[in-house]
Formats: C-alpha cells, sequence, structure tokens
C-alpha cells in the first residue's frame, strides 16, 4: 500500500498541526484506509492488529465531530482496560491541543469517584472508559449518553474475551439509535459479528492484512528454559545484548511479584505491573516507565494493552502467553516507529506445542536462540568496554588529564602497564559485576563408565552412603541453630558448601519447591553437606504438588527442622496432669483420663510421661 500523507485525509488544519506536533508524516494504513470512511458519518468495522496505529484512526474522526460550544457527552470510547483508557485518552488530549472547547476524560474502575463526578458534572464531550464504571456512573445517573452521536469499541474481541458482552449491551442500549457505531478488533469472530449485525447499520469494512502491519524489524527468538534456571537465561542475555528498557510478561500476579524481587536483588532497577496494585500505584510506575526512570517493568496481561512506550528495547515472555494473541499483543510493545527491537519467549516441555500454533497463528518465523555462555557474556562487555574507549580518543575528550598520564610516565610506570592498572581499576576494581552469575547447566546424558573406571568396592560404597543419607549430620558439626523467629521455622536442604552452593542458590531452591517470595526467606546458615534457612510456619505443607528443587541435575530434599534431629518434627512433651497417670487393673496398665474414665494404655505414648 502507497504512503498517504495526512494532509490527504480531509482533516482540519488544527489536527494537522497536532500531528505534525506529535511528529507524524505519513498515515498507517489502518489510519488511511478508516480516517475518510469515519468523518463521512457512516458506520466502520476496523480489523488491524495492535501497534497499527488505530487509535489516532478513530481519535481524530471523534474530535473533527465533537462540537466545542456543546458541553453533553457526543463521543463515548469503551476499552477492556485501565491501561487502555488511559493510553486513549492522553492520545486524545494530544491531538486536540489545538481544538479549543474539545475536552476528553478517562472513566475506569479504580480512580477516585471525587474527580470524574466533578469532570462529567463540568462537561466534556468525549468520554473514554471501560465497562464496568461506565454502567456505574450510568446507574447513578452521573453519564448521561442522551446527546450521544458516535461510539467505538475499541479491542472489542479482548472486551468479549473478559466477560463484559452484557455490559457492552447495556451500554448500547442506553445511547440513541441514531448514532454511528465504530467497532476495531483485532479479530471478527461470532460474538463480535453478533454484536455488529445488531447494532450497527451497514458498517463498511476495513481490513488490514496481518503482513501489512507485522513489525520486520522485531527479532523473535525462543529459548529452551526450564523454570529453575529462567532467571539466570533472563540475566545472561540482558547482560550480553546490553538492554535497557524492555517489558516482561508473567501469567500470574504471584510471579510478577517473585520475578521482580528477583531483578532487583540482582541490580536490575525493575518494578512491577498487575491487576493486584492498587490504580494510583499503577498510574505512577506506568508513568515513571515512560520516562525510562527505570529499566525493565514485570507484568502481566492486563497490562499488555494500553503500554505505549518509545524506544522500547527488549519484551520477555517469561510465561509463555495461553494464547496466540496475546502473543501477538505482547510483542507489538516493541519495534515502533520502525525502530528495531527483540521479542524474547521461554519455554520447556510441551510449550514447544503451543509455540508452533503461535508461529502458524502470526505467520512469522520465531528462531531458536542459544543461550550465550558466561564467557561470552565477558567478551561482549569487553569488546564494548573497548569500543568505548575508542570512542573517547577518536572524540579528543580525554586530553584533560593528560598531565596525570605524563606524571605517572615520569615515575618509570610504562605504558602498558599504565593503561592495564586503569582498566583493571574500571573492570574490576571500580565496577565490580552487579549480579551474581550462576552456571546454567544443560541435562548430561550419564553414561555408564567402564568396570576399570568405577574404582573399588569401598569407594563405591562410600559414594552410595553418602547419597543414601544426604541430611546426615558429620560428627563434630552439628548446627547451632538459634530458635527461630516468632512465626517462622527452620527449613533444612540436602546441600551445603560441599556442593558449592552459596546464599542465593539455597534462595532459589526454595523458591523453586515453595514459591515463596525471596523477602520472605530468614536467616540462612550454609553447612558441609547442608543448608538451614528460616520461612514462615507451615510453608513446606503449603508448597505446590509436583513442583522439585533440582540442584546439579539432582532433586534436593528438604525437610523442617526441629531440634529433635534430622528433618523429623519433633514431639512436644505433654504436661504430667496426674501424679500417677497409669494404674493397674488385672495385670494390665490403664490410663486414667479426666473424664475418670480408664482406658487401656497405649504403648507408644510411654515417653511422652
Amino acid at each position: 500500500m502507497d504512503k498517504t500523507d495526512f494532509s490527504s485525509l480531509g482533516i482540519s488544519p488544527e489536527i494537522l498541526k497536532a500531528v505534525g506536533e506529535l511528529g507524524f508524516e505519513q498515515a498507517s494504513p489502518i489510519q488511511a484506509a478508516a480516517i475518510p470512511v469515519l468523518l463521512t458519518g457512516r458506520d466502520v468495522v476496523g480489523q488491524s492488529q495492535t501497534g497499527s496505529g488505530k487509535t489516532a484512526a478513530f481519535a481524530i474522526p471523534a474530535i473533527e465531530m465533537a462540537d466545542a460550544t456543546d458541553r453533553s457527552v457526543q463521543v463515548l470510547v469503551m476499552c477492556p482496560t485501565r491501561e487502555l483508557a488511559t493510553q486513549v485518552a492522553e492520545e486524545v488530549h494530544k491531538l486536540a491541543a489545538f481544538k479549543k472547547g474539545i475536552h476528553a476524560v478517562p472513566i475506569y474502575g479504580g480512580a477516585s469517584y471525587e474527580r470524574q463526578f466533578f469532570e462529567l458534572k463540568k462537561g466534556v464531550q468525549i468520554v473514554i472508559g471501560t465497562p464496568g464504571r461506565l454502567i456505574d456512573h450510568i446507574d447513578r445517573g452521573t453519564l448521561d449518553l442522551s446527546q450521544t452521536k458516535m461510539v467505538i469499541l475499541d479491542e472489542a474481541d479482548r472486551m468479549l474475551d473478559m466477560g463484559f458482552r452484557d455490559d457492552l449491551r447495556t451500554i448500547l442500549d442506553a445511547v440513541p439509535k441514531e448514532r454511528q457505531t465504530v467497532f476495531f478488533s483485532a479479530t471478527l469472530s461470532k460474538p463480535i459479528r453478533e454484536l455488529i449485525d445488531k447494532y450497527s447499520k451497514s458498517p463498511e469494512f476495513v481490513q488490514i492484512e496481518q503482513k501489512e502491519v507485522s513489525a520486520p524489524a522485531i527479532e523473535q527468538w525462543y529459548y529452551e528454559a526450564p523454570s529453575r534456571v529462567k532467571m539466570q537465561t533472563l540475566i545472561r542475555l540482558i547482560d550480553y545484548h546490553g538492554f535497557k528498557l524492555g517489558i516482561i510478561f508473567c501469567n500470574t500476579q504471584r510471579m510478577v511479584d517473585e520475578l521482580a524481587d528477583a531483578l532487583a536483588a540482582q541490580g536490575f532497577s525493575a518494578d512491577r505491573l498487575h491487576g493486584g496494585i492498587a490504580q494510583a500505584q499503577r498510574t505512577r510506575v506506568m508513568n515513571k516507565f515512560k520516562k525510562s526512570e527505570f529499566e525493565f517493568l514485570v507484568a502481566t496481561d492486563v497490562a499488555a494493552r494500553g503500554i505505549d512506550v518509545d524506544d522500547l528495547e527488549l519484551v520477555v515472555n517469561y510465561d509463555l502467553p495461553y494464547d496466540a494473541e496475546d502473543y501477538v499483543h505482547r510483542i507489538g510493545r516493541t519495534g515502533r516507529a520502525g525502530k528495531r527491537g527483540m521479542a524474547v519467549t521461554f519455554v520447556s516441555g510441551r510449550d514447544i506445542y503451543k509455540l508452533q500454533f503461535i508461529e502458524k497463528y502470526t505467520k512469522s518465523k520465531i528462531r531458536r536462540g542459544q543461550v550465550p555462555t558466561a564467557d561470552e557474556v565477558e567478551e561482549r562487555r569487553t569488546e564494548g568496554l573497548l569500543e568505548k574507549v575508542r570512542e573517547v580518543v577518536d572524540a579528543g575528550e580525554f586530553r584533560d588529564h593528560s598531565f596525570l598520564v605524563d606524571r605517572l610516565l615520569e615515575q618509570g610506570i610504562s605504558s602498558t602497564d599504565l593503561a592495564a592498572a586503569l582498566f583493571y581499576l574500571l573492570t574490576d576494581a571500580g565496577n565490580p559485576p552487579a549480579r551474581m552469575e550462576t552456571p546454567i547447566e544443560e541435562p548430561k546424558r550419564r553414561e555408564r563408565p567402564d568396570r576399570a573406571e568405577r574404582g573399588d568396592r569401598s569407594e563405591r560404597g562410600e559414594r552410595s552412603e553418602r547419597r543414601e543419607n544426604p541430611l546426615a549430620i558429620p560428627k563434630g558439626e552439628a548446627p547451632r541453630l538459634r530458635h527461630p523467629a516468632p512465626g517462622m521455622e527452620w527449613l533444612c536442604l540436602s546441600v551445603g558448601r560441599g556442593s558449592d552452593a552459596e546464599v542465593r542458590d539455597v534462595i532459589n531452591l526454595i523458591v523453586q519447591k515453595t514459591g515463596l517470595p525471596p523477602r520472605q526467606i530468614g536467616l540462612i546458615q550454609l553447612g558441609e553437606d547442608q543448608s538451614f534457612a528460616q520461612v514462615p510456619e507451615g510453608v513446606l505443607q503449603r508448597a505446590r504438588s509436583g513442583e522439585e528443587a533440582v540442584w546439579q541435575d539432582r532433586a534436593v530434599d528438604m525437610f523442617t527442622w526441629h531440634s529433635g534431629g534430622h528433618g523429623k518434627t519433633e514431639e512436644k512433651r505433654a504436661p504430667k496432669r496426674f501424679d500417677k497417670p497409669f494404674e493397674k487393673r488385672g495385670g494390665k496398665s490403664f490410663e486414667k483420663r479426666p473424664d475418670k474414665k480408664f482406658v487401656k494404655k497405649d504403648k507408644n505414648r510411654r515417653d511422652r510421661y
């Protein structure tokens, strides 16, 4: 499709000026196709993928048809999420910057009612909101749609997926029948077509093929990474490519919190965004991220739509999305405006079959990547440092410090030693590694050695004994553990310094097994063959079923540790309630109970009195 200038679309000089201020010179395919039709007042059904510029495609005609002298609600835009409603409202404000008297307000749940009451009472021409809060205002009588001339359903497919079908029907029934109705959706499923047939009149279909809106600058890669090595793989990729701004998507709020904490512990500046966070905080996080005040945003799919950040370098599917459409919306956050971007997906096990379906759905090739080794990461860092030095030399920005070099050379230090010492201060001493490197080991096939290589029987027996009793405490090395903090208990792990385990490894193992956020893990004590950590009481009993903690290709045993020993729960001794708890009757022992009845004594309870 040929490029189209905005000036040829029949829009007003005020809008053209706003578009120019925003830096847009040519309209996207969906804008060029939809804007002229919408300006005529016809109903439109637009089908295009995320990142295609559809917001401006309906926002520009909405602003053009709004009457600045009338303070009633003339345009209603419905969005599936708060983030998308906020983004649409911001774009409407930018496009209407030179249209005096045109006001727009976002209406969504989680925000202050008082502020929304004030804006609606003052009078606005354009309302952008989520279905639930819109119905709330309609029921309260604070939102009057009797003068509405244009209704827009943005991301209609997502609103139906989120269960807003009845809400959409209620709102569409509340607006005048003589109106312009606009549907924008990535897909046109049967439920959407039913809405279109009922609530629109002879709409014109504007469909943009996938290939016309795909982002060729986006590199799509997948890496086979089991859960236990995802974190190390992510860090390795970030360090290797030098990413500074990216979004990492997880499927659950819990995983978002854990990953954000883990990234912060590794020296990254990261924050989180999911539905469990208060709206005011979500707004602050988004504003900070748009200003690049931190490096990585960890989010659920609630944030997949509505995030519009320039210069986004990386999108990571830390968890594979549940459906192919979510994948499209996730990776559509990067590679915008012709800039390069990378989309990375972690898969393991049967996820590879879901990935094949995503490839078929998106009609794109997702290439398999090889995780760079620690040596390759270090080599890339070295090359980056040398390149910076070359740039400084070429720019001549070092001359103010030449006298310091001359002083050292006069003292007999060779130029080679001097340069090496400066590099040492710059890399090793001056900038110690901010992140803890954990080896990423591929599963190795265990080959049976020849008989001659197996060693003698006594040596094999010693190794076998160590394997059979991994929690045995060597003589003279009994743990001296302080009493756990209130509400905490000691957890014993069958790894220690002898297995090259460190504190961070113990934390990762506990997280693997129990799903416990790292911030809830208390004091950690390392032994030779065992490690001990304070955790909330009962966390092991609440652990997710089927999850294993793996260290060096073997499962790690975990037990609740009591002073009674070796991972077994110590029974508390009951106080004596009677001077003579047992009495003899006919040569048999009986126990006296508080109800003064006598029952046969339980032999297993003798040591408890």
